[in-house]
């Protein structure tokens, strides 16, 4: 009677345990199937880079052979690195790369300055400039380009490196999001810093600034990505290869009678490395900072 007794709820405890298992193994073959359509398109992509044939990169798309390379070759890429010529990618990457650390280093400065001003600042008006901040955000980019083009023209600014960087420091966006950030600190930090006789400007560096690394890495990696992808802009105010970044010089390829698809997809591979640097740099404070956003939500 008792080994009945015992027997009945082993028999109840199997069931669940057997269906948490099934479910298991759905979650994970969902999981694996979702995450191999995001990761297929750079497979693809980094697989034809290391093909040398650009007629048998269109012969194997649509099939399973696109994601397999018989024999790789690092060719492509020693092609599209020269710094001169017809396919000076390596000058346009460099060119980029100027573009991006400048405009991250500058708008990391400008934007963190403001946003601290705003929230702990002794200005007249602070909240009148805060809802125009926000009012800016909410413009599309596009609305103004055409107005902006003139007065960088106008300002002899076309074609350099600097009509890339200095229209885009400022971001109301990014004010936005610093402002947040420097607002939730104890307002206790400054009155002790103005106590110990520290300037507004030395407790914004030496106090409010070290704190504000996860905000700042969220940031610099937003504002690179805007930057690093950036082709519009570009491609209205560069006439030459002088500071041309490489998005705009991919796309070259796709204007010619012959793509060279070999060449395209390893100057695409050569675009995705640095901004995939800077995340894998600021990632700890990136995703710290998501968390943080999320739990204050």
């Amino acid at each position: 009677m008792s080994d009945i007794a015992l027997s009945i709820p082993q028999a109840r405890t199997a069931r669940p345990r057997s269906a948490v298992k099934v479910l298991r193994i759905i979650q994970t073959t969902c999981i694996f199937i979702i995450a191999l359509v995001i990761v297929s398109p750079l497979l693809l992509l980094v697989v034809a880079s290391l093909k040398d044939d650009r007629f048998q990169i269109l012969a194997d798309m649509g099939s399973f052979r696109a994601f397999w390379v018989s024999n790789p070759t690092l060719n492509n890429y020693a092609e599209v690195g020269h710094l001169s010529g017809e396919l000076a990618f390596g000058r346009y990457l460099i060119n980029s790369l100027i573009i991006l650390v400048t405009t991250v280093c500058s708008g990391l400065i400008v934007n963190s300055m403001a946003a601290f001003v705003l929230a702990w600042g002794s200005l007249r008006g602070r909240a009148v400039i805060l809802s125009i901040v926000i009012a800016l955000y909410v413009i599309p980019q596009e609305s103004i380009i055409m107005p902006l083009v003139i007065m960088v023209s106008r300002a002899g600014m076309s074609d350099t490196f600097a009509v890339q960087i200095v229209p885009w420091i400022a971001s109301p966006l990014y004010i936005f999001l610093l402002y947040q950030f420097f607002a939730q600190l104890p307002k206790e930090l400054l009155e002790a810093a103005e106590m110990d006789g520290a300037s507004f400007f030395r407790a914004y560096r030496s106090i409010f600034l070290p704190l504000s690394l996860p905000a700042l890495a969220t940031v610099s990696i937003l504002m690179g990505i805007e930057t690093w992808n950036q082709y519009l802009w570009p491609i209205l105010v560069t006439q030459t290869d002088y500071a041309r970044p490489i998005a705009v010089a991919i796309a070259t390829f796709f204007g010619q009678d012959s793509i060279y698809w070999d060449r395209a997809m390893a100057a695409s591979v050569l675009m995705m490395i640095p901004i995939l640097g800077l995340y894998l740099a600021f990632q700890r404070w990136f995703v710290s900072s998501f968390i943080g956003s999320a739990v204050k939500g």
